[in-house]
This record gives C-alpha cells, sequence and structure tokens, in this order.
C-alpha cells in the first residue's frame, strides 16, 4: 500500500481540492461515495485540501458525515488557514499544527537533490534558494527545478539572484548606515542611483527592510534570528551599538509602510521615509549643511514691470496690507518655520500664507502652493486635524489624493511644529473677500493679497 501511494495508483486515498470543490452540490456528492468499500486498503481516506474555501452549505453538509463518519473512513482537513474554519468542524477534529522547516533542513534536503541528480550547486545559491522558500520545502524544490531548466545543471549565486529578482546590492548596507547616522544627502543620492540603475524599488525596499531588521535582532541580543554572511554580521554588530532601539523600530515601521503602488518607479516614497527618520522626535526640521553648488532662492522680482507709484507710496500699501503682528515680512520667512507654536486657528490663518509659500516647488510638478494659494482657507481645528474648506471642488480633489495630501501633513509640521492631520470639505467663498479685491486696486495690494495678507484700512 506505501508504494501504491507514493506512486499515485492507490484507489483508496482520494484527494479532493477544496477550491475547485467547494459547493454543497460536491460535498452531496462526497457523501454518497463514503458507504462505498476499500477497494484493497483497510481505510478510505480522504484528504480535502484548502478545506476553508468550502461555503457555509458545504460545511453544514459535511458536518453529519464528520459526527458519525463510517468505520472504514478517514477525514483528512488541510488548511493554511485555520481560523476560516468553523468551530463546529473544529470541534469534531485532531488538530495537527505543522511549523515551517528551518533553513538548514531545507538546504540539506537540497543538497541531497542536488547530489542525487548529479547538479553542482553552490551553497551560498542553496542558501538563498531555501530562504527565498520561507519554510517551504515544496516551494524549494519547485525553485530548484525552475532555475536547473533555465540555466542547466550547474549554476551559481549570480544566477539564483537573476532568477529569483533578489536584490544582493551594497547599497543596501549603505543605505541602512545612511538612515541611521541621518545622512539626509548621502542617503538620497543613494536611493537615486538605485533609481537610475534600473533596480526594482520594492525589492531593494524589502532588502532594506531586511537589514534593519537583522540589526534590531542584533540589538536585542538574539543574534541566531538573523541570516547574514559573517563579514556582514561584524559590519552590522559595529552599526547596531551607535542607534538605539527605538531609532531601529522607528526605521523599520517608516520603510515597511512604504507604498509603491501609485508609481513603483518613483522614489518619493523611499526619500520622505529617509526623511521621516531623521527627524528629532519633537517634529522640528533639521538643518542640513548647503553643499557648495546650492544656491539659497529668493522670490524673483520682475524689474521689467513698470512702476506706476513713487516708492514711499508703494512700501506704505505694502505695510497697510501686511497682517498686523510681530512678525518678519512675508517673503523673508517664507522658508522658515514658525517659532511659537499655533494654539488656536487664528493662530494657523495669520501664518497661513508663510506656509502656502513654504509648499512652493512641493508635488510631482511643483505645483502644491497654486492648489492652495487663494483656492482654500483654515476653517477648524479639531484636536490634531485641520479642516480645509476649498471653494472648488477640484483643488479640494487633489489635495484629498493621497500622494497630495502626506507632503501638506508634512510641510505642516515643518512650519508649525505640530503633526497636523489634514480633512478637506467644500465651503462657499465668503463675499465679503469676493468685494474686498475689486479690479481697482492696484496690482500690488490685489498680488499683497493673494500672498496671505489682508487690507486693514482704505483711503
Amino acid at each position: 500500500m506505501c508504494q501504491a501511494i507514493n506512486e499515485g495508483r492507490a484507489l483508496d486515498l482520494v484527494e479532493i481540492d477544496g477550491a475547485s470543490n467547494r459547493g454543497i452540490d460536491e460535498i452531496r456528492a462526497l457523501r454518497e461515495k463514503i458507504n462505498f468499500a476499500p477497494n484493497s486498503a483497510k481505510y478510505k481516506v480522504y484528504i480535502i485540501d484548502e478545506v476553508h474555501m468550502l461555503t457555509e452549505p458545504a460545511f453544514n453538509a459535511l458536518l453529519k458525515t464528520l459526527e458519525e463518519p463510517p468505520p472504514h473512513a478517514i477525514f483528512v482537513l488541510a488548511t493554511t488557514e485555520i481560523h476560516k474554519i468553523p468551530l463546529t468542524i473544529l470541534s469534531r477534529c485532531q488538530r495537527f499544527d505543522f511549523r515551517r522547516l528551518t533553513k538548514s533542513d531545507t538546504v540539506s534536503k537540497l543538497r541531497e537533490i542536488c547530489e542525487h541528480e548529479g547538479i553542482h550547486a553552490e551553497t551560498q545559491s542553496l542558501d538563498l534558494i531555501a530562504k527565498a522558500a520561507t519554510g517551504s520545502l515544496r516551494d524549494a524544490e519547485n525553485l530548484l527545478e525552475q532555475i536547473i531548466l533555465h540555466y542547466g545543471s550547474d549554476f551559481g549565486l549570480e544566477q539564483v539572484n537573476e532568477k529569483l529578482g533578489v536584490i544582493s546590492d551594497i547599497r543596501i548596507h549603505q543605505l541602512t548606515e545612511y538612515i541611521l547616522r541621518k545622512d539626509i544627502p548621502a542617503g538620497l543620492a543613494t536611493i537615486n542611483s538605485v533609481s537610475v540603475d534600473g533596480i526594482d524599488l520594492r525589492q531593494f525596499n524589502q532588502g532594506l527592510v531586511e537589514h534593519l531588521r537583522g540589526l534590531l535582532m542584533l540589538k536585542g541580543g538574539v543574534e541566531e534570528n538573523i541570516d547574514f554572511p559573517p563579514e556582514v554580521v561584524s559590519e552590522m554588530r559595529q552599526l547596531a551599538s551607535i542607534v538605539s532601539m527605538a531609532e531601529l523600530s522607528k526605521a523599520i515601521k517608516l520603510f515597511t509602510q512604504v507604498d509603491f503602488r501609485t508609481d513603483p518607479q518613483s522614489t518619493l516614497s523611499l526619500e520622505l521615509a529617509l526623511v521621516d527618520c531623521s527627524l528629532p522626535a519633537t517634529g522640528k526640521p533639521i538643518e542640513v549643511a548647503p553643499s557648495k553648488e546650492e544656491v539659497i532662492a529668493t522670490p524673483a522680482v520682475d524689474t521689467n514691470q513698470p512702476s506706476h507709484e513713487p516708492m514711499d507710496q508703494k512700501q506704505e500699501i505694502l505695510e497697510a496690507a501686511t497682517p498686523a503682528s510681530d512678525e518678519p515680512p512675508m517673503t523673508e520667512v517664507a522658508e522658515s518655520p514658525v517659532t511659537q507654536q499655533p494654539q488656536n486657528i487664528e493662530d494657523i490663518r495669520q501664518h497661513w500664507g508663510q506656509f502656502v509659500n513654504a509648499c512652493r516647488g512641493m508635488g510631482s510638478s511643483g505645483n502644491l502652493d497654486a492648489l492652495l494659494r487663494s483656492s482654500c482657507e483654515a476653517v477648524a481645528l479639531e484636536g490634531d486635524t485641520l479642516v480645509l474648506g476649498f471653494y472648488w471642488d477640484f483643488q479640494r480633489a487633489k489635495i484629498e489624493d493621497r500622494k497630495y495630501r502626506h507632503l501638506v501633513e508634512k510641510k505642516l509640521q515643518d512650519v508649525f511644529g505640530v503633526p497636523y492631520q489634514v480633512r478637506c470639505i467644500l465651503t462657499p467663498r465668503k463675499d465679503k473677500e469676493a468685494k474686498s479685491q475689486p479690479q481697482a486696486y492696484h496690482p500690488v495690494v490685489s498680488e499683497a493679497v493673494k500672498l496671505g495678507g489682508r487690507i486693514i484700512e482704505e483711503e
């Protein structure tokens, strides 16, 4: 019987795919066949694979048979999602939980197969296959078979890397160090070099998270749970000694949450995660020293625009259009954070123009400030949520997009020092605002109002 089972000719061993035979009709047909005695074996064994795929009526139909099975029938129910099996079924079964194989056991079995089949494979190649199989010997054997069919009986680590799409790039280790040392310029350069070389950013990020996890294991004193070469472990041990557990945890969380669904080729998500890792716990932006080529940008002035007013008169108009406060002029502090955290919605409204200017150049087309300027207002402050009221649905829909909303929330934290969340609503434009900007106003006054100023007196 053992030979017949191994050779697939045992008629009394019946395997059923629960995903394909999941309805009540299939289970009823099975119940009718159960009463037939076995042909040559002592028992008739029914294996239902992926049993969690059965429908509720099918489970109910099977329940009666499991309660009072014929003496010659044995049922084996196999599943990877035990939580989907009804308790009425579980209570009538003996439960056996299988554990994943260790990597060393998987490598040992793969090596045995290679020796038996006359296949030459390096130990590192088998290690990588076992690692990709994540404890499943069936998956490991399938991967080995695919690699042999593709490259023949003599293959190396490079071929396995190419077949599995695994990133064994030294820049993963470099970027890990830049993240933990908070070296933003070097980290951004590394991420963009990876993108330029055409490396799959998803795979690169997975390797990065795995490397960070290895550092976490080293920091926690469980070195046996990491799987890296000895020379790499030595370098990782030195790096783990200079960072805290909290910093490692923060980095792993941020890079685990990186989402490439919107644009798989965009480096923005990785870049934002890198910058967020470097922000201190208070949320205040860090100082980054400018490079030699960096030029500090200042607002452009159109020198060709004719002047219709004397200089003294234009200065008086601008002073009247600027909000009455002790803050310096907006054009000088547009990129600087607000020194005092806002206490209420009025504080945010007072510095709203400053915030909009700080968004200049952000977004996929560098137009984030244009989407906010003169199209919305800060309506309310609900705890840590800032409600923005938009006059038109186009701008509201744009800012509600996950990519733009993340940029707005990040810039709010940079400018105001508070990690606000953003909620967008439609709100009618106030009549008094529409009336406060008639065409008769001087162009300088109109532009100052657009930048967030308000007219406090008219003559």
